[in-house]
């Protein structure tokens, strides 16, 4: 299934609901109230909630416009999936080549910190802010505070059930799919962060965590960890790589990052791959009427627009 948050032009939602046939379908409506109006307490429910859905997507006789509880995308405006998850774990620096990008000649102005003693023992990340999540299709704001806005494409895993010092071969039970996350950067203030040992402003602020359109659950990917990733800025191609570059792969995160008990909902982020505008000689910033599309195979595209800020 191909899951979504969404609210109606009609006044309807936010509700959470099913992307069908380029039709949404409001699960919420459908049931009568039998499944939650929130993707959180929709994956807390577990197999019930997930067996409650495909029965009701299967006994629609047709889904089109006009027809009870279902709407055309031109109907609707997307939520991130998961508007409020618990964590947002995100892994750092899990592609070689963006590490390699960073130290490939003399550090730039942003690039305080030294990333030359950077290992890979096992992953390490940090958390961002849930109340940085926005919406594809969603309008971001330049922060007042930074002239160095950058963006990174990365694969977001959505846990579906608990887990606590899960072992590799059991990290996909508690995956519930995965989605587009675009992870906007202030890196001067990323980097000033970094001189201290800590990230926090330069990747919370309000808007800074785009993910969507949809969470796309794992019996709809071919491969997750073979989708190929590219993100374009007013459609010039900066990032272009492949899932399978990942340093630690998907089930390795998992089971890692579950030292931190997971919860449904929880993102874990999967590093960036190289082609960020920190990583050029010349970095072309973001700017106010850029637009960002992300895209990974079998996933959609996560589209951003950057606007002025305050």
């Amino acid at each position: 299934m191909r899951l979504a948050t969404f609210e109606t032009s009609t006044g309807i939602g936010p509700t959470m609901g099913a992307y069908v046939n380029e039709h949404y379908v409001d699960l919420h409506g459908l049931a009568n109230g039998a499944l939650p109006d929130n993707m959180l307490a929709f994956l807390q429910l577990g197999d019930e909630g997930w067996a409650k859905a495909r029965g009701l997507l299967q006994d629609l006789d047709r889904i089109e416009a006009g027809q009870p509880h279902v709407y055309a995308p031109g109907a609707v405006v997307l939520h991130a999936p998961v508007p409020r998850p618990g964590k947002i774990i995100h892994t750092a620096c899990n592609f070689t080549s963006h590490l390699d990008e960073l130290t490939g000649w003399e550090q730039p102005e942003w690039q305080s910190h030294n990333w030359g003693d950077f290992h890979f023992e096992h992953p390490t990340g940090f958390l961002e802010a849930p109340s940085s999540v926005s919406a594809s299709g969603a309008s971001v704001a330049v922060p007042h505070f930074t002239r160095q806005l950058d963006y990174e494409i990365e694969i977001g895993i959505i846990i579906g059930k608990e887990a606590f010092r899960v072992a590799q071969e059991d990290a996909f039970d508690h995956v519930a799919g995965y989605t587009i996350f675009n992870d906007l950067s202030a890196r001067d203030i990323q980097a000033r962060e970094h001189s201290n040992k800590v990230i926090l402003l330069g990747k919370s602020f309000d808007g800074s965590c785009p993910f969507g359109p949809h969470l796309v659950t794992t019996d709809e990917l071919s491969d997750p960890q073979n989708l190929a990733m590219k993100l374009r800025v007013n459609g010039e191609l900066r990032q272009d790589s492949n899932t399978s570059n990942m340093h630690y792969k998907i089930a390795e995160l998992v089971s890692w990052w579950s030292n931190i008990t997971l919860e449904p909902g929880d993102i874990i982020t999967s590093g960036s791959p190289p082609g960020v505008a920190a990583g050029m000689k010349e970095p072309a910033w973001l700017k106010p009427g850029d637009q960002i599309d992300a895209s990974i195979a079998e996933l959609g595209t996560l589209t951003t627009h950057i606007i002025a800020g305050n």
